[in-house]
């Protein structure tokens, strides 16, 4: 039977061998597609993991990027990365408005309550600034789709994760003072078929092309 880990648990597990999924590789290009202006600005990782998107962000010309997460074993795993914090998404330990770009990515799936998180993705963000959330798809949990991982000695665990439909999203957004600018989903297709194969499963990628696997939301933070 496969354990249930909560978020601290399972990434600190899951640290030292932490490695890109289907699911991460094709929220990575997603937002890459997006083109948000990185250039100037402050940006704020929230749930940053190993900090890589960091990286990203200063080869941008990002003039800040700090991250936080949740787990300090996901954050042991960074190099050269000294702006971090080790904190929950529902409190974090920055000045109110200091951040141009507020990313939150893959990691509202493991937080019950949205109305917390978002209040606190809006407070972090300066107004006219960008919030960008990415979640588990629905639909990718409607399918069978989970949370997981293979440990060191290849124990499947699965990490606690809650379905939140995007008009969860949208109304706890709204509620923290956030505009929807963008919304969308990224489906199954080349960009991960790669992910299927190393696990000798193309012919359940045959059957799941197409299927949502990651939401994309971008919100202004209004004045």
């Amino acid at each position: 039977m496969t354990s249930v880990l909560s978020p601290s648990q399972g990434y600190a597990l899951w640290a030292p061998h932490y490695v890109e999924t289907a699911v991460s590789a094709l929220e990575a290009h997603a937002v890459e597609s997006l083109g948000l202006a990185l250039a100037g600005r402050r940006v704020l990782d929230v749930g940053c993991g190993t900090a890589r998107r960091l990286v990203n962000a200063r080869e941008a010309g990002a003039a800040v990027a700090v991250g936080v997460d949740l787990t300090p074993e996901m954050l042991a795993q960074a190099t050269n990365e000294q702006l971090l914090a080790a904190a929950d998404v529902r409190a974090l330990p920055v000045a109110t408005a200091a951040f141009d770009v507020v990313w939150c990515r893959l990691v509202l799936g493991h937080v019950a309550d949205l109305g917390a998180a978002y209040g606190e993705l809006a407070r972090c963000c300066a107004p006219g600034g960008v919030v960008l959330v990415t979640d588990f798809h629905p639909a990718a949990a409607d399918a069978g789709h989970r949370r997981s991982f293979r440990d060191a000695d290849g124990v499947l665990h699965e990490v606690e994760h809650h379905v939140h439909r995007a008009d969860a999203h949208r109304v706890a957004a709204a509620q923290s003072g956030l505009s929807l600018r963008v919304e969308g989903d990224c489906t199954v297709g080349e960009t991960v078929r790669d992910f299927y194969a190393q696990a000798g499963r193309l012919d359940v990628y045959e059957r799941q092309v197409g299927l949502p696997l990651v939401l994309v939301l971008v919100f202004e933070r209004v004045e």
